[in-house]
């Protein structure tokens, strides 16, 4: 794609962004008064399926990240307890 269309894109991309956070901010006070006046304060949505999925997503990344640091210090002990071995061998 042309350098000018993919900067375009993107600066296309962050003013939406902005935008929405914009419009979001400027109709804040204006959805919590209805939600007062209709009695549905805040109420808390149950998380959908979607979400469940990441959170559980994201508990296996760190536990793989884990395993993952554990075998590699694990590894590099054994490679240091080999090469002191050899050492030792051809001293």
């Amino acid at each position: 794609m042309n350098k000018h269309f993919e900067d375009t894109q993107y600066y296309l991309k962050r003013a939406g962004e902005t935008a929405k956070r914009g419009v979001s901010d400027e109709l804040a006070p204006i959805q919590e008064k209805f939600r007062t006046l209709t009695g549905r304060e805040d109420e808390e949505p149950e998380p959908s399926r979607v979400e469940e999925v990441r959170e559980e997503l994201k508990k296996l990344q760190v536990k793989a990240e884990g395993e993952t640091r554990e075998a590699i210090a694990s590894a590099r002990e054994r490679l240091d307890d080999y090469r002191s071995s050899r050492e030792e061998a051809s001293d």
